[in-house]
């Protein structure tokens, strides 16, 4: 069974920093893309970024560069969302994604999805 189950979210301060993690079981996902969306409430998913392990690339929406990196660590099958200088607007679930095929910032192209993981940023 194909799972990724994302960690580290949580209540947090405007301002601080949050590392969130995502783990992928049931088959090696070296090769696949890897990513991040988020979605707050009353609001449509948001395109955060995505890794691209075949190229070794990192894609990034426009509003996202700059504040959220992402990192990978193949040896654990796991992909990192970096953010700095959390804002209320952050507040969101974020859900970690994969694909075999496509680097995308369209959520229809992930055939996976985590269950997601509350970042909840306090004034």
């Amino acid at each position: 069974q194909v799972q990724l189950v994302e960690s580290g979210g949580g209540p947090v301060q405007a301002g601080e920093s949050l590392r969130l993690s995502c783990t992928g079981s049931g088959r090696k996902f070296s090769n696949y893309a890897m990513g991040w969306f988020r979605q707050a409430p009353g609001k449509e998913r948001e395109f955060i970024a995505v890794s691209d392990w075949r190229e070794n690339r990192t894609y990034y929406g426009d509003s996202m560069k700059g504040r959220f990196t992402v990192s990978r660590d193949n040896t654990k099958n796991t992909v990192y969302l970096q953010v700095i200088n959390l804002k209320p607007e952050d507040t969101a679930v974020y859900y970690c994604v994969a694909d075999l095929y496509y680097s995308s910032n369209d959520p229809k192209m992930y055939d996976y999805w985590g269950q997601g993981t509350q970042v909840t940023v306090a004034s």
